[in-house]
């Protein structure tokens, strides 16, 4: 049960005010039965969190990819100044001369901005060199391991439709406590719903709006990936031409084991432009689908950096007060 319960929760895990008994529905199991499945699987650190995954532009932040070429003497002090900063969600050594990588927002109020921000962490950390890479089109998002070892190698992406929305103060609430990881009990929502003062429908019908909307991607589990047994993962870069930048990556987002892909710019220190995040049990599998990947695209320029330490690794908490707080504590530096 357990393989078939993670792939579900990673895809979206029921708003409901009893969660877990529709999850029991569709395994042929027991309420009682998965709350105590779930329980062990997070005590076992597999399951990482389950909350909701929202879409950090929508909610008017700037983000971006970031690589910094670090000297080895540095490395320690350069990953714990970086992740200081509460916009810095993932932060990860790879096996290449830019050799820390990490995801960087900024604060819709911020007063530095995203660039201004990288530089300061560039001559804080002691590197030598920075690569600023955000988001100039994006294929696809979707961490979703096949715990089950039955999907299928590729799958279709689809591009979903939203509508726009004027977030209220009732929406930010909402987006506040959904962001949250919840507790494994019957009612895992009831926290919420007793601190917002309003009833379960009403609280679910605010986080449909927010997910037809695109500010929520989705609700779901996040697992920890070597914990779940997928131990490898690379970041394939591939070098493509400018004219084929849309029709590969749509291609590449179609491999299941790809979980990000991304087009994002290229520079003359820095030839890849197209991004896809890939994952498997084991190195040799990442090895193979990376060469499948560029068989069928035919593109020869291409590299494969793995990540060797995990210096951070958690959701962004939005609206929260650390942004703030870290920008005010540079310029008292200054």
């Amino acid at each position: 049960m357990h393989d078939e319960l993670l792939y579900q929760m990673q895809h979206a895990f029921p708003l409901s005010q009893r969660p877990f008994k529709e999850l029991a529905a569709t395994l042929d199991s027991s309420e009682a039965a998965v709350i105590d499945a779930v329980r062990q699987l997070k005590d076992e650190g597999i399951i990482r969190q389950t909350s909701a995954i929202f879409d950090t532009k929508r909610l008017g932040y700037k983000s971006s990819l970031v690589a910094f070429k670090v000297p080895e003497e540095q490395i320690e002090h350069a990953a714990k100044t970086i992740n200081a900063h509460p916009g810095v969600s993932h932060n990860y050594l790879r096996n290449h001369d830019y050799n820390i990588w990490f995801t960087m927002a900024v604060a819709p109020d911020t007063t530095l901005g995203l660039e201004k921000t990288i530089e300061i962490l560039k001559e804080a950390s002691g590197a030598e060199d920075a690569i600023i890479l955000p988001t100039l089109k994006m294929f696809k998002i979707k961490v979703q391991m096949d715990t089950t070892g039955k999907r299928a190698k590729k799958e279709k992406v689809h591009k979903a439709s939203h509508r726009e929305i004027e977030l209220t103060p009732e929406h930010i609430d909402v987006i506040k406590a959904l962001q949250k990881d919840i507790d494994i009990i019957q009612e895992p929502f009831a926290n919420i719903t007793e601190t917002l003062g309003i009833s379960h429908e009403r609280l679910f019908e605010i986080a449909n709006e927010l997910k037809e909307s695109g500010v929520m991607r989705r609700f779901a589990t996040i697992l920890n990936h070597r914990k779940a047994g997928f131990d490898a993962n690379a970041m394939s870069v591939w070098s493509v031409p400018e004219e084929k930048g849309e029709e590969i990556g749509r291609q590449l987002a179609e491999f299941s084991a790809v979980s990000h892909c991304y087009l994002r710019p290229r520079y003359e220190k820095w030839p890849y432009n197209l991004f896809a995040m890939v994952h498997a049990k084991t190195q040799e599998e990442c090895d193979t689908l990376i060469e499948e990947m560029a068989a069928e695209t035919g593109l020869k320029e291409y590299g494969k950096l793995y990540s060797t330490r995990e210096f951070k690794k958690q959701r962004l908490v939005y609206f929260d007060d650390a942004f703030g707080e870290w920008e005010q504590s540079v310029k008292s530096e200054e």
